[in-house]
């Protein structure tokens, strides 16, 4: 095997275009597609070249790596490229898809020959453009040397969490780290909706809890994100993480795990949505907690 690989990236939004642009950067041939084929055309800059379909995209490549909006659009997109599909391709799938859909992706895989790695990722937009995510993933060891330079040219480490991807392991993991994320953007939204509504300067609440245990990173960028009316472009987007609330409630619920937090801030985020906020940064959930006229 040679130290160049051709690798397909299917899904060009805020995480997959950076991580084209860095395994392009990594001296790798890169062909990449995208649904709204626009919003892939800037990869050329990079050497990417843009693919017309999934089948276009994947066909002859060594590595297939997904990164679109959830599990189904990954089985969609996957399905199409059937035709280009060669048995022994391996499969890096990125996209937070869930436990069941993790499964039946697996199975799609098996199906069809190819090599499944589930591998989601942490991180934003600025890490992943700077190629500094954290991998989380599964699958089998004889096979990880030819996904390895991948997933090094996209994240600063990999944690593998397991041998057998259908298993689900690393987003098993993704999920909680998420349930995390999200519950403490929605805190952060309320802290300072709450600061509004009793006329109280935000700056107070951060000096009174500087330097002592409540006080964190997290909490000052996405709040500065709000304050300083920075939430385009998105690091990462309130419908996504919407999207990721409901499946970490769905995985909650079908081990038997009443998850209150997650279920509220699903229901946050997809106000804010509805209220037009849904490609900005997640902790635009902010402005959930307003009347949408407000």
């Amino acid at each position: 095997m040679t130290d160049k690989l051709t690798v397909s990236v299917l899904g060009t939004g805020i995480m997959g275009a950076a991580m084209a642009r860095n395994i392009a950067r990594a001296g790798h041939t890169v062909r990449a597609w995208n649904r709204t084929r626009a919003k892939a055309e800037p990869l050329t800059a990079d050497g990417v070249t843009v693919a017309d379909t999934p089948a276009e995209a994947v066909r002859g490549a060594d590595v297939v790596l997904t990164m679109v909006h959830d599990g189904p659009a990954v089985l969609d997109a996957l399905r199409e490229a059937v035709p280009g599909l060669s048995p022994g391709t391996a499969w890096v799938q990125s996209t937070t898809a869930g436990i069941e859909a993790t499964a039946d992706l697996a199975a799609f895989a098996r199906e069809h020959g190819l090599v499944f790695f589930d591998a989601p990722v942490l991180g934003t937009r600025q890490p992943a453009e700077a190629g500094q995510l954290t991998v989380l993933a599964a699958g089998p060891v004889e096979h990880r040397d030819a996904v390895n330079p991948v997933l090094d040219a996209v994240g600063a480490r990999t944690v593998w969490t397991g041998e057998d991807g259908a298993a689900g392991t690393a987003t098993r993991l993704k999920l909680v780290a998420n349930s995390w994320v999200i519950a403490a953007t929605a805190a952060t939204g309320e802290v300072l909706a709450l600061s509004k509504a009793l006329d109280v300067d935000p700056d107070s609440f951060f000096e009174l809890i500087a330097g002592g245990p409540l006080d964190m990173g997290y909490l000052r960028a996405k709040a500065g994100l709000v304050l300083e009316d920075r939430l385009t472009p998105a690091q990462f987007g309130v419908a996504t993480a919407a999207k990721d609330a409901r499946l970490i409630v769905e995985a909650g619920r079908s081990n038997g795990v009443r998850l209150d937090v997650a279920a509220a801030s699903a229901e946050r985020l997809e106000r804010a949505a509805a209220q037009g906020h849904a490609d900005e940064d997640m902790a635009a959930a902010y402005f959930a907690s307003f009347d949408e006229n407000a």
